[in-house]
C-alpha cells in the first residue's frame, strides 16, 4: 500500500490555523487592540464597516515599527512580547504567541502603514489572503493602521456562517468594551459606518465605567478595594437594584486582562446570597493585580481563561471583601470586628446622672423541682376528644375546584401554587401559562397600541440619561417616537429629556421602556422599529401568570382564547399551553 501522509501547504495550513483565532469579525478586533494597548498607545481609534465584515481599522499612536518588523510581524510565531519558554509563566502583555496577524492575513485582505518617531518615512505593506503583495516607504504618522478588508473572502464557507450585522456588531462592541474597561488611562473612539459609537476619555475607573455604560448605572456602583500584598483587588460591584437576568455587566480583569472565570463568578454570586431575587445576576466589574507568575494565561488560543495557582485563596477574598462592602454601605448586615475607638463611647453604658449605683434587675424565681417530663394533671374541661372531629360514617371523595358556572363552560380548571393552571377541555389535560396566553390576546388587539394622538404631557419632565450606544440609536429612532406619543429632546451631556409619553404607559414604566428599545442596535427599517416597538408594547402591557386571581378574569381570558382557536405559540415561539399526559403518568404508579 502506498504512503497517504502528505505536507499541507503552508496556505492551508495557515487558514486551519487561523479557524482558531479568527473566528469572527469580533476576534480581529481584540487581536488588533490588544496590539495597539502593548504599543504603549495613549490613543486608540476602531473603525468598522458592516459589522467587520468589510472592514476593520484600527489606528494608534503607539511606538510603530522598523521596516523589517513590519515584515516580519506577519510571520507565523513571530513575536517581541516573549524569548525563551521561561517568558510564558510571567507574561506581562497581552498578546504574545505570535499567530494573530499571520492568522488575519490569511483569511482577509490586509494593510499596514507604521511609522516608528524617529524615523523619516513609514512603511506601508499589503498582504492578500496570506500571500504577500507589495511593501513600500510611505509618508504617515507615528503610530500603526491596521486595516483589515473583505474578511473570509477567500473562505466563502466561513462567511456564510456569520450572523447578521446586529450579532456580529454585538461581539464588537463587547470586545471593545472589554479593552476600553481595562485601560481606562487610554483614549478610544469606535465608529461605525461612519456614526461615532464611542468616544471615551482618560480618567479613573469609575468614569470610565459611566462613560461606557450610561450614567444611571453611577449611583448603583459600590467601591471594593483590598490590597494584601501578593494580590490586590479593586473595583466596583452594582447593588442588588442593578442586578439582571441576563448576563453583560460582569467583568474580571487581572493584570489589565479580561478573562472569563464561572468558579470566580460563583464567589460574586455568594457574595451576595439573600439579596437578589432567584434568577437575577450581579453586576461588578473586578480587577486583579498579583504576580504574573502566578497565573497562566496560556490555555486557550482566545487568552480569556487563566489559572491562578491560589483560586481559592482569591474565591475566598472576593467573596468576603465583596461582602463587607455591601454590609459598609448598608446593603446587607456587616461584622465588624475591628471597632473604631471613637465609636466606644457610643456602645458603652450610660452612666446616671445621680451619685447611687444603678439599682440590680429583681432576680429571676426558678421552680428548682419543675421536670418537663412528667405528666401533668388536667382537668376535665381541658381534655379534649379528637374523634369529635371526625365523622367515621363519612367516605373520601376527590376535591373539584370549578371556576366556571354551569352555564358557562364544560371545563375542568385547576389553580397550582406556581401560578399555572390545568385545564380538562375534551378529554385531555392541558397546562397554561395565562401571562402568555394574554400576550397573545394584546397582540391580536392592533387598538391597544398608542397613536400619535394618544400622547399626554407630564407635569415634571423625566431625564434619562444615555450611554454613547444609546445615543446613537435614539438620533437613529427620533423621528419614529412622536408618531406614538412621546415628545423628548436631547439635551447637554448625554440627558435625554422626556416632555411626553403615550397615554396609556404609566410614569414609572417610561425608563424601563425606552431601555428595551434602546436595546437593538441597529433597525434596518422603518417597519423592522415598528414591529419591535409593538412586541416590546405589548409584553410591558401584558399581565403575568400571577396576575390572575378573580374567577371572571380567568373565565373571560380562556374564552376569548378559544375564540383565537386556541393557539399553542406566542409571537416569539414561547408555548402558551402544553398537554399533560396523565395516562402515560398513571403507568408509573
Amino acid at each position: 500500500m502506498s504512503d497517504i501522509i502528505q505536507l499541507l501547504p503552508d496556505h492551508v495550513a495557515n487558514q486551519i490555523a487561523a479557524g482558531e483565532v479568527v473566528q469572527r469579525p469580533a476576534s480581529i478586533v481584540k487581536e488588533l487592540l490588544e496590539n495597539a494597548v502593548d504599543a504603549g498607545s495613549d490613543k486608540i481609534q476602531l473603525i468598522v464597516r458592516d459589522a467587520g465584515k468589510n472592514l476593520i481599522q484600527v489606528v494608534d499612536n503607539g511606538i510603530g515599527m522598523s521596516e523589517t518588523d513590519a515584515r516580519l510581524a506577519f510571520e507565523r510565531h513571530a513575536t517581541s512580547k516573549i524569548r525563551s519558554t521561561e517568558d510564558i509563566f510571567k507574561i506581562a502583555t497581552k498578546g504574545f504567541r505570535g499567530e494573530a496577524l499571520a492568522s488575519i492575513a490569511a483569511v482577509a485582505q490586509v494593510e499596514l502603514k507604521t511609522k516608528q518617531k524617529d524615523s523619516p518615512v513609514g512603511t506601508n505593506i499589503y498582504i492578500e489572503g496570506g500571500q504577500f503583495q507589495f511593501q513600500e516607504p510611505v509618508q504617515t504618522v507615528e503610530g500603526s493602521n491596521f486595516s483589515v478588508k473583505n474578511l473570509f473572502y477567500n473562505v466563502p464557507a466561513r462567511r456564510k456562517f456569520l450572523k447578521n450585522d446586529n450579532v456580529e456588531f454585538r461581539h464588537i462592541i463587547d470586545e471593545f468594551q472589554r479593552v476600553a474597561l481595562a485601560h481606562e488611562s487610554i483614549e478610544f473612539e469606535l465608529f461605525h459606518n461612519d456614526e461615532p459609537i464611542f468616544k471615551l476619555r482618560k480618567g479613573g475607573q469609575m468614569q470610565r465605567i459611566v462613560d461606557v455604560f450610561g450614567r444611571k448605572l453611577q449611583p448603583l456602583l459600590i467601591p471594593i478595594k483590598e490590597d494584601l500584598g501578593w494580590v490586590n483587588l479593586q473595583g466596583y460591584v452594582a447593588k442588588p437594584e442593578g442586578a439582571k437576568k441576563v448576563r453583560g455587566e460582569q467583568f474580571f480583569f487581572v493584570n489589565g486582562r479580561y478573562f472569563k472565570s464561572a468558579y470566580l463568578s460563583k464567589a460574586v454570586q455568594e457574595a451576595f446570597d439573600g439579596l437578589l431575587q432567584p434568577g437575577y445576576i450581579p453586576s461588578f466589574f473586578l480587577y486583579l493585580e498579583l504576580d504574573p507568575e502566578k497565573i497562566d494565561v496560556n490555555i486557550h488560543p482566545q487568552k480569556t481563561e487563566v489559572k491562578f495557582e491560589d483560586e481559592a485563596l482569591i474565591f475566598a477574598l472576593m467573596r468576603s471583601t465583596i461582602k463587607r462592602s455591601l454590609g459598609i454601605y448598608n446593603v446587607a448586615p456587616s461584622l465588624d470586628f475591628e471597632r473604631d475607638p471613637k465609636m466606644e463611647a457610643f456602645f458603652a453604658p450610660t452612666p446616671s446622672k445621680s451619685n447611687h449605683s444603678s439599682p440590680m434587675p429583681s432576680a429571676i424565681n426558678v421552680d428548682r423541682d419543675f421536670n418537663p417530663f412528667t405528666t401533668q394533671k388536667t382537668s376535665t374541661e381541658e381534655i379534649i376528644n379528637l374523634t369529635d372531629f371526625y365523622d367515621v360514617t363519612a367516605t373520601a371523595a376527590p376535591s373539584k375546584i370549578n371556576l366556571f358556572e354551569d352555564d358557562d363552560l364544560d371545563e375542568d380548571l385547576f389553580r397550582l401554587p406556581n401560578g399555572y393552571w390545568l385545564l380538562n377541555k375534551d378529554g385531555q389535560t392541558y397546562m397554561l401559562d395565562l401571562g402568555r396566553m394574554h400576550r397573545v390576546l394584546m397582540s391580536s388587539h392592533q387598538e391597544n397600541l398608542p397613536t400619535k394622538k394618544a400622547g399626554q404631557s407630564l407635569l415634571f419632565s423625566l431625564e434619562y440619561h444615555l450611554n454613547e450606544i444609546e445615543k446613537n440609536k435614539y438620533k437613529s429612532i427620533k423621528k419614529y417616537l412622536p408618531d406614538f406619543g412621546f415628545e423628548m429632546t436631547l439635551a447637554q451631556e448625554n440627558v435625554l429629556r422626556i416632555e411626553a409619553v403615550p397615554e396609556a404607559l404609566k410614569e414609572s414604566q417610561v425608563i424601563k421602556f425606552l431601555e428595551k428599545i434602546f436595546e437593538v442596535l441597529e433597525y434596518r427599517t422603518e417597519e423592522d422599529f415598528y414591529k419591535y416597538f409593538e412586541y416590546q408594547w405589548v409584553k410591558l402591557k401584558t399581565k403575568s401568570k400571577f396576575d390572575f386571581i378573580y374567577k371572571t378574569e380567568v373565565e373571560q381570558l380562556v374564552k376569548d382564547f378559544m375564540d383565537l382557536g386556541f393557539p399553542q405559540y406566542t409571537v416569539n415561539g414561547k408555548k402558551c399551553w402544553m398537554e399533560v399526559p396523565f395516562d402515560d403518568l398513571k403507568n408509573k404508579f
